[in-house]
């Protein structure tokens, strides 16, 4: 009996290394908000059975976590986050094409995937803007801002808040477009113009607009449909699209070179292009574009159409040289010393 008993263990427990080897699984680092990323998680593991292990980075600290992993990755699909890194990552050969098809995605989605190579591809599009808290703006007797320009004014001394370009891929949305409407050294100028006002550079890109909808500061810098789901909560901003243009994020989603599960990486690719993937943000509160063509765009979402938009240079700015020589030097120009 001791022995039938010790041979039925040793065939459940190679049953279960089996079903172990052959289950499905993919590791996910997500750079959007916490809320999407779990539901997308969820309704892709629903759709596919495959299950997901998933981690929330913004798109700097993920880029510097794929460049560190380089040849070892942890991960095996990167969604989310500013399509800028994802374009670095792809131009490092970091990342890998995902064979996916993009015949039902919008020109600036296929845009992505042509400039990369296919290794990486539009899912959606924000719109970089200002907002500001106008029950503190009112209660200082300070005039709302219109344009970037105005966030120079010394009224606003204390009152900007607006994320780190280092860690944050819509800081550098934002230094990326400053350069490219007013030409480098004018931006440079006048981001050390707007620093003078600013009082915390925060690590996440949509943490301003929370302060600023919470009351802890005047005005944020962001993309616009962070600013409308907090809006839609019932807090007291209000949004500005820059007077003299605004420039904007195509998000992103690539494949690790060297992914461990690249079959189920594809799987996920093919989930969140799809437009029924994409639809179901507003359920958590995201009113972004997204790039499938037959995708629900909800009403919510900034009106493209009537925003003045730059033709945002992806190609220069994604590149790994331009990224670093801009950063470098808003280290040394606009960051705070000590």
């Amino acid at each position: 009996m001791k022995k039938l008993s010790f041979i039925g263990a040793a065939l459940l427990a190679s049953t279960v290394l089996a079903g172990q080897a052959g289950a499905q699984e993919l590791n996910v680092i997500c750079s959007n908000e916490q809320d999407w990323c779990d539901l997308m998680v969820s309704n892709f593991e629903d759709a596919t059975g495959i299950d997901v292990s998933m981690v929330r980075k913004s798109t700097g600290e993920t880029l510097a976590q794929v460049r560190a992993e380089a040849g070892n990755p942890t991960f095996d699909v990167w969604w989310g986050g500013t399509g800028d890194p994802h374009l670095i990552a792809a131009s490092e050969g970091l990342t890998q094409p995902s064979g996916a098809d993009t015949s039902e995605l919008l020109g600036w989605a296929v845009n992505l995937a042509e400039i990369s190579e296919g290794r990486t591809i539009g899912i959606h599009l924000g719109v970089l803007g200002i907002a500001y808290n106008r029950e503190i703006l009112a209660e200082k007797g300070i005039e709302p801002p219109a344009c970037w320009r105005d966030l120079t004014n010394p009224a606003y001394a204390g009152e900007i808040q607006v994320a780190n370009p280092n860690s944050s891929g819509t800081a550098y949305t934002e230094l990326a477009t400053l350069v490219q409407v007013f030409g480098e050294d004018d931006a440079f100028s006048l981001l050390q113009e707007i620093g003078a006002n600013v009082n915390t550079y925060t690590k996440s890109g949509s943490a301003p607009s929370k302060a600023a909808a919470r009351g802890e500061t005047g005005i944020s810098i962001g993309f616009e449909h962070d600013m409308v789901k907090l809006k839609l909560a019932g807090f007291p901003l209000e949004i500005v699209s820059p007077c003299e243009g605004t420039g904007y994020e195509v998000g992103g989603v690539s494949i690790i070179q060297g992914a461990e599960n690249f079959d189920e990486a594809v799987q996920w690719v093919n989930f969140v292009l799809s437009a029924d993937a994409q639809s179901a943000g507003p359920e958590v509160g995201v009113y972004n574009v997204p790039s499938n063509s037959n995708a629900i765009l909800p009403d919510e979402a900034p009106a493209v159409e009537s925003i003045k938009l730059i033709d945002y240079d992806f190609g220069t700015y994604g590149s790994s040289d331009t990224r670093a020589r801009l950063l470098a030097r808003w280290d040394e120009e606009v960051k705070p010393q000590g």
